[in-house]
């Protein structure tokens, strides 16, 4: 089977030795997003625009891949500060519908540009 790179200029550039996300057979494979704005590359301030910003960079990338947030099977989340985790599941319940896909959260030490979440996510495309 073969990668597909997938790109949008609706979420922030790759500021790294990465794809925004692989495409391989049904399967998507989303890098990790922060909060950045993609017109600015700039983060939002605070947890909860952070992370809504970060969902709203998925939801691109995963259009672009030709899929939804709702094609999501697991999303893993990094957060500088476990006590933002109620934020984070306001967050996702504004976004997501049941069934819910499986989730990992983790507290980090720092995430890069001093971002405060970072989220990656696998879609599985019907």
């Amino acid at each position: 089977m073969s990668k597909q790179v997938i790109h949008t200029d609706d979420a922030p550039a790759a500021v790294g030795t990465y794809s925004q996300a692989i495409k391989v057979g049904s399967t998507v494979y989303i890098s990790g997003q922060l909060g950045l704005n993609p017109a600015t590359m700039q983060l939002k301030d605070g947890f909860q625009a952070q992370a809504e910003q970060a969902m709203d960079n998925l939801a691109a990338i995963a259009k672009a891949a030709g899929g939804s947030l709702a094609d999501t099977v697991k999303f893993n989340v990094s957060l500088t500060d476990l006590a933002d985790f109620a934020v984070l599941n306001q967050v996702f319940e504004a976004r997501l519908s049941a069934p819910y896909p499986a989730r990992a959260a983790v507290q980090v030490a720092a995430l890069p540009k001093g971002g405060v979440v970072e989220i990656e996510a696998i879609l599985h495309l019907a």
